[in-house]
Protein backbone atom coordinates (compact mmCIF):
# COMPACT_ATOMS: atom_id res chain seq x y z
CA UNK A 1 0.00 0.00 0.00
CA UNK A 2 1.23 3.40 -1.08
CA UNK A 3 1.78 5.95 1.82
CA UNK A 4 -0.99 8.62 -0.26
CA UNK A 5 -3.31 5.68 0.40
CA UNK A 6 -2.84 4.73 3.73
CA UNK A 7 -3.19 8.35 4.70
CA UNK A 8 -5.89 8.61 2.92
CA UNK A 9 -7.77 5.56 4.90
CA UNK A 10 -5.95 6.93 8.29
CA UNK A 11 -7.38 10.64 8.13
CA UNK A 12 -10.71 9.28 7.24
CA UNK A 13 -10.75 6.34 10.49
CA UNK A 14 -9.55 9.32 12.49
CA UNK A 15 -12.35 11.16 11.43
CA UNK A 16 -14.94 8.46 12.36
CA UNK A 17 -12.90 8.05 15.82
CA UNK A 18 -12.37 11.48 17.19
CA UNK A 19 -15.04 13.85 15.26
CA UNK A 20 -14.60 16.55 17.34
CA UNK A 21 -10.46 16.85 17.95
CA UNK A 22 -9.34 19.93 18.36
CA UNK A 23 -6.86 21.91 20.27
CA UNK A 24 -6.21 20.38 24.01
CA UNK A 25 -4.81 24.08 25.44
CA UNK A 26 -7.43 26.46 26.07
CA UNK A 27 -7.56 30.02 24.58
CA UNK A 28 -10.01 32.42 23.51
CA UNK A 29 -7.09 34.77 21.91
CA UNK A 30 -3.98 34.21 19.48
CA UNK A 31 -1.31 35.50 21.76
CA UNK A 32 -2.47 33.10 24.70
CA UNK A 33 -2.25 30.19 22.59
CA UNK A 34 1.26 31.53 21.65
CA UNK A 35 2.32 31.52 25.39
CA UNK A 36 0.37 28.35 25.79
CA UNK A 37 2.18 26.31 23.45
CA UNK A 38 5.96 27.75 24.46
CA UNK A 39 4.70 26.39 28.05
CA UNK A 40 3.78 22.95 27.07
CA UNK A 41 7.32 21.73 25.82
CA UNK A 42 7.76 19.15 28.19
CA UNK A 43 5.11 19.60 29.82
CA UNK A 44 1.50 18.54 30.01
CA UNK A 45 -1.30 20.56 28.23
CA UNK A 46 -3.61 19.82 31.30
CA UNK A 47 -1.21 21.57 33.83
CA UNK A 48 -0.38 24.31 31.52
CA UNK A 49 -3.87 25.16 31.33
CA UNK A 50 -4.31 25.36 35.27
CA UNK A 51 -0.85 27.60 35.11
CA UNK A 52 -2.01 30.35 32.53
CA UNK A 53 -5.18 31.08 34.46
CA UNK A 54 -2.97 33.30 36.87
CA UNK A 55 -1.00 34.21 34.51
CA UNK A 56 -3.32 35.80 32.67
CA UNK A 57 -5.13 37.57 35.01
CA UNK A 58 -2.01 38.97 36.09
CA UNK A 59 -1.32 40.12 32.70
CA UNK A 60 -4.27 40.32 30.66
CA UNK A 61 -3.40 41.77 27.38
CA UNK A 62 -0.09 41.27 24.89
CA UNK A 63 1.19 45.26 26.37
CA UNK A 64 0.71 43.78 30.12
CA UNK A 65 2.91 40.96 29.95
CA UNK A 66 5.49 42.63 27.58
CA UNK A 67 5.73 45.61 30.51
CA UNK A 68 6.36 42.38 33.07
CA UNK A 69 9.95 41.29 34.20
CA UNK A 70 10.85 37.95 33.04
CA UNK A 71 11.35 37.35 36.75
CA UNK A 72 7.98 38.26 37.77
CA UNK A 73 6.65 35.34 34.54
CA UNK A 74 8.62 33.15 35.80
CA UNK A 75 7.55 32.87 39.48
CA UNK A 76 3.92 32.09 37.75
CA UNK A 77 5.31 29.62 35.35
CA UNK A 78 7.89 27.47 36.96
CA UNK A 79 5.37 24.53 37.58
CA UNK A 80 5.23 24.04 34.09
CA UNK A 81 9.46 23.33 34.23
CA UNK A 82 11.70 25.30 32.64
CA UNK A 83 10.75 28.38 33.87
CA UNK A 84 13.58 30.40 33.49
CA UNK A 85 13.55 29.78 29.86
CA UNK A 86 10.21 29.82 28.71
CA UNK A 87 9.82 33.04 30.90
CA UNK A 88 12.59 34.76 28.94
CA UNK A 89 11.11 33.24 25.41
CA UNK A 90 7.28 34.49 26.41
CA UNK A 91 9.05 38.18 27.67
CA UNK A 92 10.84 38.34 24.22
CA UNK A 93 8.11 37.26 22.03
CA UNK A 94 5.71 39.69 23.95
CA UNK A 95 7.83 42.41 23.52
CA UNK A 96 8.45 41.81 19.85
CA UNK A 97 4.57 41.41 19.18
CA UNK A 98 4.45 44.91 20.62
CA UNK A 99 7.14 46.62 19.41
CA UNK A 100 7.17 45.11 15.46
CA UNK A 101 3.82 43.59 14.86
CA UNK A 102 1.38 46.22 16.71
CA UNK A 103 0.44 43.94 19.67
CA UNK A 104 -0.81 41.22 17.14
CA UNK A 105 -0.16 38.21 16.08
CA UNK A 106 1.37 37.76 12.57
CA UNK A 107 -0.55 35.59 10.08
CA UNK A 108 2.57 34.27 8.53
CA UNK A 109 4.64 31.78 8.42
CA UNK A 110 7.75 33.54 8.04
CA UNK A 111 7.20 36.29 10.96
CA UNK A 112 5.67 33.95 13.42
CA UNK A 113 9.37 32.19 12.57
CA UNK A 114 11.01 35.23 13.63
CA UNK A 115 9.27 35.44 17.23
CA UNK A 116 11.61 33.98 20.53
CA UNK A 117 10.46 30.53 21.53
CA UNK A 118 8.56 29.77 18.00
CA UNK A 119 9.38 27.14 16.53
CA UNK A 120 7.70 25.31 13.54
CA UNK A 121 5.40 23.34 15.21
CA UNK A 122 4.07 26.27 16.86
CA UNK A 123 4.15 28.46 14.13
CA UNK A 124 2.26 25.46 12.39
CA UNK A 125 -0.45 25.46 15.17
CA UNK A 126 -1.02 29.41 15.26
CA UNK A 127 -1.73 28.77 11.45
CA UNK A 128 -3.71 25.98 11.56
CA UNK A 129 -5.78 26.68 14.89
CA UNK A 130 -6.17 30.71 14.63
CA UNK A 131 -5.78 31.56 11.22
CA UNK A 132 -7.34 28.29 9.28
CA UNK A 133 -4.36 27.82 7.20
CA UNK A 134 -2.89 24.51 6.32
CA UNK A 135 -0.70 23.29 8.81
CA UNK A 136 0.62 19.88 9.86
CA UNK A 137 1.87 20.41 13.49
CA UNK A 138 4.91 17.50 14.29
CA UNK A 139 4.61 17.00 17.89
CA UNK A 140 5.81 13.60 19.57
CA UNK A 141 2.58 12.50 19.33
CA UNK A 142 2.46 12.94 15.52
CA UNK A 143 6.02 11.37 14.99
CA UNK A 144 5.42 8.19 17.20
CA UNK A 145 2.41 7.47 15.34
CA UNK A 146 3.33 8.02 11.86
CA UNK A 147 6.56 6.00 12.55
CA UNK A 148 4.71 3.23 13.34
CA UNK A 149 1.57 3.48 10.96
CA UNK A 150 3.32 3.78 8.11
CA UNK A 151 3.11 7.06 6.75
CA UNK A 152 6.95 7.83 7.75
CA UNK A 153 10.06 5.44 7.59
CA UNK A 154 11.77 5.75 10.61
CA UNK A 155 12.24 9.44 10.58
CA UNK A 156 12.47 11.31 13.82
CA UNK A 157 13.29 14.57 12.83
CA UNK A 158 10.17 16.87 13.60
CA UNK A 159 10.96 18.86 10.41
CA UNK A 160 11.59 15.83 7.86
CA UNK A 161 8.34 14.52 9.35
CA UNK A 162 6.72 17.47 8.67
CA UNK A 163 8.04 17.76 5.33
CA UNK A 164 7.17 14.07 4.50
CA UNK A 165 3.69 14.31 6.04
CA UNK A 166 2.89 17.59 3.48
CA UNK A 167 3.94 15.13 0.39
CA UNK A 168 0.63 12.53 1.15
CA UNK A 169 -1.85 14.21 3.64
CA UNK A 170 -4.07 17.07 1.79
CA UNK A 171 -3.28 20.67 2.95
CA UNK A 172 -6.97 20.76 4.47
CA UNK A 173 -6.54 18.22 6.25
CA UNK A 174 -3.32 18.57 7.79
CA UNK A 175 -4.32 20.38 11.09
CA UNK A 176 -7.61 18.52 12.19
CA UNK A 177 -5.72 15.37 11.14
CA UNK A 178 -2.69 15.92 13.55
CA UNK A 179 -5.16 16.94 16.79
CA UNK A 180 -6.36 13.10 16.33
CA UNK A 181 -3.05 11.88 16.65
CA UNK A 182 -2.81 13.54 19.83
CA UNK A 183 -5.79 11.77 20.85
CA UNK A 184 -5.31 8.46 19.19
CA UNK A 185 -1.65 8.37 20.73
CA UNK A 186 -3.14 9.47 24.51
CA UNK A 187 -5.74 7.15 24.11
CA UNK A 188 -4.77 3.68 21.85
CA UNK A 189 -1.34 3.98 20.46
CA UNK A 190 0.83 5.17 23.53
CA UNK A 191 3.85 5.83 24.20
CA UNK A 192 4.44 2.65 26.63
CA UNK A 193 6.24 -0.39 24.60
CA UNK A 194 2.90 -2.05 23.54
CA UNK A 195 -0.09 -0.35 22.66
CA UNK A 196 -3.63 -0.63 23.00
CA UNK A 197 -3.39 -2.36 19.60
CA UNK A 198 -6.18 -4.72 19.78
CA UNK A 199 -8.72 -1.90 19.81
CA UNK A 200 -6.92 0.10 17.50
CA UNK A 201 -9.55 1.28 14.29
CA UNK A 202 -6.13 1.51 12.21
CA UNK A 203 -4.84 -2.09 13.22
CA UNK A 204 -5.00 -3.45 9.39
CA UNK A 205 -3.67 -0.52 7.45
CA UNK A 206 -0.54 -0.52 10.38
CA UNK A 207 2.84 -1.49 9.33
CA UNK A 208 3.49 -2.21 13.13
CA UNK A 209 0.58 -4.11 14.00
CA UNK A 210 1.68 -7.60 13.09
CA UNK A 211 4.96 -7.25 15.34
CA UNK A 212 3.46 -5.57 18.31
CA UNK A 213 0.40 -7.95 18.76
CA UNK A 214 3.18 -10.97 17.99
CA UNK A 215 5.19 -9.26 21.00
CA UNK A 216 1.93 -8.78 23.26
CA UNK A 217 1.39 -12.69 22.86
CA UNK A 218 4.82 -13.71 23.79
Amino acid sequence: MRKKERAAIVIERLKKEYPGADCTLDYNEAWKLLVSVRLAAQCTDERVNIIVKDLFAKYPGVNELAEAEPEDIEAIVRPCGLGKSKARDISKCMRMLRDEFGSKVPDNFEDLLKLPGVGRKSANLIMGDVFGKPAIVTDTHCIRLCNRIGLVDNEKNPKKVEMALWKIIPPEEGSDFCHRLVYHGREVCTARTIPYCEKCCLADVCKSYASYMKEKNQ
